[in-house]
């Protein structure tokens, strides 16, 4: 990205802060197959890593297991109308999000599931792990009538409290 110029300040604010060398969006398809799942964790672990994104353990596990949840789903929910499904990443100074793109138009919807069920579970999850963050989940619905089911989790010593945008 090439700065060609800046835009002064207001009186009385600062400048924006330049952008720091993690900030970026990264996007990956994959087949909407059960293998995609790990695979998928994998490539967020790696692009964490790559990037210096400076996580906590406890972040990472948290993106993954976003991560993995989101990818399940569309697999499970959404691979008969739509055989593939992309993966995007979006790190900010303060976020990193993380969306799961389909083609399927109903939106999920997080279900109690009986306590002998071993499914079923996977948004409530998603849903508590984000809200336990500080973070913000939801769904958008995208022009060729599928969707995207994303989260996004403020980083530590996040100084806004605003989520990157789609």
């Amino acid at each position: 990205m090439e700065i060609v110029g800046r835009v002064p300040s207001e009186a009385g604010h600062a400048p924006p802060a330049p952008p720091v060398a993690y900030e970026g969006t990264w996007r990956f398809t994959a087949p909407a197959l059960d293998s995609s799942v790990p695979q998928a964790r994998h490539a967020v672990r790696e692009l964490l890593v790559d990037q210096r994104v400076p996580v906590t353990d406890e972040l990472v596990e948290s993106l993954l297991l976003i991560a993995s949840e989101l990818v399940t789903n569309a697999v499970r929910h959404a691979a008969l109308l739509s055989p593939e499904i992309a993966v995007e990443v979006s790190l900010s100074r303060d976020w990193v999000r993380i969306a799961v793109e389909d083609n399927h138009p109903y939106r999920p919807v997080a279900l109690m599931a009986d306590h002998g069920g071993t499914g079923g579970r996977g948004l409530l999850l998603v849903t508590a792990i984000t809200e336990e963050a500080g973070g913000v989940y939801d769904v958008d619905h995208t022009a060729s009538g599928g969707k995207v089911v994303w989260a996004a989790l403020p980083l530590p010593g996040a100084a806004t409290s605003r989520p990157p945008n789609r």
